[in-house]
């Protein structure tokens, strides 16, 4: 059994990181718990104490000297106790060595729950220790277990959680894989301290960037922003304190390496770089690209800007979903809203009534009628006259009727033929 227990004491020492002495002291306790719990078995002031390099246990209790044994867990009758002491006498103290097998099963089992319970709390007090400076690492583990959609991987020594509200919706997670993960914090709740991890955390992935590309680590290239959509979308905008540094360029890598080792460690989430700006207008312009922005209106007061983009740029603006939008809004630290520009839709279609219009006087047809010409392409009487009936036929609102009609009074309206060349006069008879 000693040697037993110096090899439990060796295995957790170093697998667990776990004290020795603190082992010792939870075994010791634990021991004397159990003897406490014996019926009909001295345990008045029980001591367990177990030798340091040897393992050996040894137990005591401090029983009084009686003439008549009314309570044996405390009390010992003066010929038992004379045995033991020769000159003792009634009521004295009588130190009594047991033998901690003696206890039984039950003591067995309740010493073996307290040192498990005073394991755990070691592990924890520990956790607090090692990882309380650890906040914003990243670790990586092997997934053990699952628990109401929580994740707990096992980093070694210890034991952390990946609450279900921290997990990416698009990842699939498998017992047996290695993952890593970001340090959110320690917590601590009512079983103690506990290591929280987050894979959807922006600082997830600005640690990682921080870890693959050493001019950010060198502080040369500085992560000013970032705003992510776990799984689908990350912006982050850098800027470079050295000029003929390119921030950009130094989070993409050679040929888009470190930012594939980044994308690739994300389960393929789109990571777009872009160079910050101090001046809010170009900072917006450079989120925004490809998109070009035709007005930026600005409310300091309420942080909240109005961005004007071109009719054909405005769902590469917005983004799939409001994608975009909502990347750049939080990029920029104020309200966006993005809106097309009216202006030139308006000029257009302004153009377009006053061509109807023309047309409408050119060939005497209803001004509607004519609009629906010009919607069509036919935006002119040459146009028309180029064109088949059926041609015209196929316009919606216009009747085969009303399209005979049209190509008709648009064929009247051809220019006429020139005149043939009028004949040489006679010439006039020579005068006398």
């Amino acid at each position: 059994m000693n040697g037993e227990l110096i090899a439990l004491l060796d295995y957790y020492e170093k697998e667990k990181g776990i004290d020795r002495e603190t082992m010792i002291k939870a075994i010791e306790d634990g021991v004397a718990a159990a003897g406490l719990k014996r019926k009909d078995e001295p345990s008045r002031e029980l001591k367990v104490t177990i030798d340091r390099k040897t393992g050996r246990m040894d137990a005591s209790a401090k029983l009084i000297v009686v003439e008549k044994v009314k309570d044996p867990r405390s009390e010992i009758g003066i010929l038992k106790a004379r045995r033991i002491k020769s000159d003792a006498k009634i009521g004295d103290e009588l130190l009594m060595e047991l033998e901690p097998r003696d206890f039984g099963r039950i003591a067995a089992q309740t010493a073996k729950q307290a040192i498990l319970q005073r394991q755990r709390s070691a592990e924890k007090q520990k956790i607090v220790t090692e990882f309380k400076d650890r906040v914003g690492d990243i670790v990586s583990g092997v997934i053990r277990r699952f628990e109401h959609s929580d994740v707990f991987i096992d980093l070694g020594k210890f034991e952390a959680r990946l609450p279900a509200r921290e997990r990416v919706s698009t990842e699939e997670y498998q017992s047996g894989d290695r993952i890593r993960a970001f340090v959110l914090a320690v917590e601590n709740d009512k079983h103690g301290p506990e290591i929280i991890l987050s894979r959807n955390n922006p600082s997830f992935v600005k640690r990682l960037f921080e870890l693959e590309v050493s001019e950010i680590a060198d502080k040369t290239v500085e992560i000013k922003s970032i705003a992510r959509e776990p799984g689908f979308r990350t912006k982050m905008a850098v800027s470079s304190r050295d000029e003929k540094v390119d921030p950009v360029g130094a989070c993409v890598g050679m040929r888009g390496v470190r930012v594939k080792n980044i994308v690739r460690e994300l389960n393929g989430e789109k990571v777009d770089i872009i160079r910050w700006h101090s001046n809010l207008n170009e900072f917006i312009e450079e989120a925004l690209k490809p998109a070009k922005i035709k007005k930026v209106e600005m409310d300091e007061a309420a942080k909240r800007v109005k961005v004007t983009v071109g009719v054909d740029d405005l769902s590469l603006a917005v983004g799939k979903r409001g994608q975009n939008a909502r990347l750049t809004s939080r990029l920029i630290g104020w309200h966006l809203t993005i809106e097309k520009d009216e202006t030139s839709e308006i000029a257009f279609e302004n153009k377009l009534t006053q061509v109807a219009a023309v047309l409408a006087e050119n060939l005497g047809i209803a001004k509607n009628v004519a609009s629906l010409l010009v919607h069509a392409g036919l935006t002119s009487v040459e146009a028309i006259q180029s064109a088949e009936v059926s041609d015209i036929e196929q316009i919606a609102g216009i009747s085969p009727d009303q399209a005979r009609a049209i190509f008709d009074l648009a064929q009247k309206k051809a220019p006429a033929p020139a005149a043939e060349a009028a004949a040489p006069a006679e010439p006039k008879p020579a005068s006398a």
